[in-house]
């Protein structure tokens, strides 16, 4: 993991330039974030262009990190031009849920490029199940798939419990997006990796029940 790919450094780099702009202009900012209210108006464009910008630098850094450690996963055992179908498409549907669960509260606004990039680590979690990843803050290795499992089930305690200025069903939105994409594109992994598919879908059909329920 961790190769630069031209698409992955475009990426990077568009989310660099957009964001910089964003921080030094108030106007530029508030006119492209996700703002339920100016989307419901007829703004959607707010739906894409909310993905570029970011809160600070530290919210753009660590984004970019996570995109450049996992996007290489995804580019080999795919494509780049599959690679960005998995980044844009995670990014819109983490905003659609966003809208989703947030469609009566005009005045929630939202930035970042969390959405895709949770995308982009599901897709890469699906295509290489196997992998380990290694967290700062723990000394062993995590078998990708219950990271991926244990990422969505703490997004659905941050929706419920409100967790941190975080976009959690942007998050959630994101890595479903990942998901269906990534099969769409390879479903040679019905064949391979079946049983990896349906313990990765588990949190996905736990967060529409949850929400039929009204617990969320």
């Amino acid at each position: 993991m961790g190769n630069l790919d031209i698409i992955t450094g475009i990426l990077i780099a568009a989310n660099v330039l957009i964001s910089y702009k964003g921080f030094g202009d108030f106007n530029f900012f508030n006119k492209y974030k996700f703002h339920v209210g100016s989307i419901k108006g007829g703004e959607q464009i707010r739906l894409f262009s909310s993905g570029f910008l970011h809160a600070d630098t530290q919210h753009l850094l660590f984004n970019m990190l996570t995109l450049y450690f996992f996007a290489d996963v995804v580019i080999t055992l795919l494509s780049p031009i599959q690679f960005l179908f998995v980044y844009i498409g995670s990014l819109l549907v983490g905003s659609l849920l966003s809208l989703y669960f947030h469609k009566n509260e005009y005045s929630y606004s939202a930035v970042g490029a969390s959405g895709a990039v949770s995308g982009v680590i599901y897709s890469a979690i699906l295509l290489q199940p196997g992998m380990n990843l290694y967290l700062f803050f723990i000394p062993i290795p995590i078998p990708a798939y219950l990271f991926g499992i244990g990422y969505l089930l703490y997004s659905i305690y941050g929706m419920k419990n409100r967790i941190g200025n975080i976009g959690h069903d942007a998050h959630f939105g994101g890595a479903i997006g990942g998901y269906l994409i990534t099969l769409f594109l390879s479903p040679w992994l019905f064949q391979t990796n079946l049983l990896m598919i349906g313990l990765l879908a588990l949190p996905i059909i736990l967060l529409f029940v949850l929400k039929r329920m009204g617990k969320i």
